[in-house]
């Protein structure tokens, strides 16, 4: 099992920046596939990113291609995501998920994900 604890939310402004992190426990989390999803007020959840077991394979929902970037560390049991270019409309609780798998894939699909942090609420002010 993994447990997961993001950080890193808060209130910025339009066109501002902000990184998220996601923190894991245990041991094995370099066997994990871990995704960023958002639930923004009256919408259904919704996937952001995510990054394979390696790092060596990421996707990205269109809406934020170009703008958000995920990234991991085995090491430290982290995963990050960079969020640059934020718009109001990206005002949302992100949550980070993680499975464990023996390939190195990613996945988009919630019902694909195990495990899930309790999230971190991102407010962009225009």
């Amino acid at each position: 099992q993994v447990q997961l604890v993001e950080s890193g939310g808060g209130l910025v402004q339009a066109g501002g920046s902000l990184r998220l992190s996601c923190a894991a426990s245990g041991r094995t989390f370099w066997t994990y596939a871990v995704g960023w999803f958002r639930q923004a007020p009256g919408k259904e959840r919704e996937f952001v990113a995510t990054v394979s077991r390696t790092g060596g394979n990421t996707d990205y929902a269109d809406s934020v291609k170009g703008r958000f970037t995920i990234s991991r560390d085995n090491v430290n049991n982290m995963v990050y995501l960079q969020m640059n270019s934020l718009h109001v409309e990206d005002t949302a609780v992100y949550y980070c998920a993680a499975v464990q798998r023996f390939t190195d894939t990613v996945y988009r699909t919630e019902n694909s994900y195990h495990y899930w942090g309790q999230g971190t609420q991102v407010t962009v002010s225009s």
